[in-house]
């Protein structure tokens, strides 16, 4: 059976709620009773674990673009000429390029991750990879994980600070990143769990990964640089359109009734979602008002704004800066969580007690289905990450975009890949105008007095078009490279291979 044919036996997406009929199966998790063994040098651990082909490794983001811990895996296998692996990081980044050679070379054949740019989603989408790329949620991970459908061997876990007793911390030492929220399903429920890191202390005050879950402890020079966690702005904008966006969206939040006292909300790192909190931020000092929390990947923004008061508290699954990995390391208030408790359907997810959250798109089209996981000649370039778990989980999601980006017009007709459903999506704006999805009749009657410029998204589409012209039809290859998975685990798209 080929990948397309494969891809066809899959169960499909039939709707953002159809997770709720799904009972939810977790595997045994497993703790440890005897002591941590630690290990010298990756050829060690890999005789130790006797890594032989057809295994499944997984590896967590939170270095991001500075992590050195997935590559020192996959130079051990290329020398070893380990074959047909499963590699699960929950992100990959253009510093993990050596993936590329393991690709090519058959060492891996089948990846699950949440997010990929650079090189390596280049090879994939050059039909290199031989089996499929399975592109998971922030929150469909660890129900991946915890359910069993996807069994992992060995998770190698890299950890700035680990103690003798193999507890692990992630705010203390030269490569301090903050929580490790995306790492916990693998601690709990891999087979063999190895903490990897470069500063082993003989006892820590604050433990965030359990040592009973742990089998091996591996010390190395350096597990990465920190400063590779900030990929992107985390900065606002000082574009005069993404201003003009990020003033009518806190105009539009207040105007909708949820800038008030235990408000929570959750926006993006880049600088047009930094300018709506910096917007929301000053109606929430005009009218008096402090928040519950804000969520997800933390920056120093939203540090800033908690110190202030604004907020009580901090639910951070991943620190997007320097400033946030020392407000997780020093506040109280900031509080770390695992991927699970963030994003999982099955597990009563922060992401459902948003009240709002604010969301980017490289597409959206009529129906508002979004893409973030490809551009429109299907390049793999991104993938949901929280998206999908943030927009079916918040009262309100808001897609914040430019209506015309590098001279193409952001609406389509039909987005090049779904990888938000658009029943999950509620809002569009854009500098030029508001659209809201007409199945929500509530934030249209909230609004029907608004001066706000609100027009259908049919008319945001024609006034795009009017602009840009009719972009051509784009040629596309009709051979499977991966699938996008909804959190539920059903496949909402296909990726295919470029030319």
């Amino acid at each position: 059976m080929n990948k397309n044919e494969f891809v066809n036996t899959l169960p499909k997406f039939s709707g953002a709620n159809e997770y709720k009929k799904v009972e939810r199966k977790l595997v045994n998790k497993k703790a440890t009773s005897s002591t941590v063994k630690f290990l010298k040098s990756m050829p060690e651990a890999f005789d130790e674990l006797k890594i032989s082909d057809g295994m499944t490794l997984s590896f967590h983001h939170h270095l991001r673009n500075g992590d050195y811990v997935q590559n020192m895996v996959s130079e051990e296998i290329l020398k070893r000429d380990i074959k047909d692996l499963h590699y699960a990081p929950s992100s990959i980044f253009p510093t993990n390029e050596i993936l590329c050679k393991l690709i090519e070379n058959e060492n891996v054949t089948t990846i699950d991750t949440n997010y990929l740019n650079g090189p390596v989603a280049v090879t994939i989408g050059e039909g290199k990879l031989k089996n499929l790329l399975y592109l998971n949620t922030h929150g469909g991970r660890p129900r991946k994980i915890e359910s069993g459908e996807l069994p992992i061997d060995v998770a190698f876990i890299a950890c700035p600070t680990v103690d003798k007793n193999g507890n692990g911390y992630g705010g203390k030492g030269n490569a301090a990143c903050g929580s490790l929220g995306y790492a916990h399903s693998d601690l709990e429920y891999a087979k063999k769990v190895v903490l990897v890191t470069d500063n082993l202390v003989d006892k820590l005050d604050r433990v965030e990964l359990d040592g009973k879950y742990v089998d091996y402890v591996l010390v190395v020079d350096s597990i990465g640089d920190a400063n590779g966690i900030v990929s992107g702005t985390t900065k606002i904008t000082r574009d005069p359109v993404g201003l003009k966006i990020a003033r009518n969206t806190a105009k539009l939040i207040d105007e909708l009734g949820l800038v008030k006292d235990g408000m929570s909300m959750q926006t993006g790192a880049g600088g047009t979602s930094l300018a709506v909190a910096a917007c929301v931020k000053d109606y929430m000092i005009k009218k008096g008002v402090k928040g519950s929390f804000a969520s997800g990947g933390i920056t120093s923004y939203f540090v800033d704004m908690q110190k202030a008061g604004l907020f009580d508290e901090l639910k951070d699954v991943q620190c997007f800066d320097i400033g946030a990995v020392e407000s997780y390391n020093t506040n109280p208030s900031h509080h770390g969580m695992s991927g699970s408790k963030y994003g999982n359907p099955y597990d009563d997810p922060v992401v459902d007690y948003l009240d709002f959250v604010i969301l980017g798109a490289t597409e959206i089209d009529k129906d508002f289905n979004v893409n973030v996981a490809t551009d429109s000649y299907g390049k793999i370039m991104g993938g949901s990450g929280g998206h999908s778990d943030t927009a079916h989980g918040a009262k309100v999601s808001i897609i914040t975009t430019n209506l015309i980006k590098s001279r193409l017009p952001i609406i389509k007709e039909h987005v090049t890949t779904i990888t938000t459903p658009g029943e999950d999506i509620d809002v569009l704006v854009t500098e030029r105008g508001i659209a809201i999805n007409p199945k929500r009749v509530d934030l249209l009657e909230k609004l029907k007095d608004s001066k706000l410029p609100l027009k259908t998204i049919d008319e945001l589409y024609d006034l795009a078009l009017s602009i840009t012209g009719v972009p051509n039809t784009l040629p596309t290859h009709n051979d499977v490279v991966g699938v996008v998975q909804y959190r539920d685990g059903t496949i909402i798209d296909k990726l295919y291979k470029i030319y």
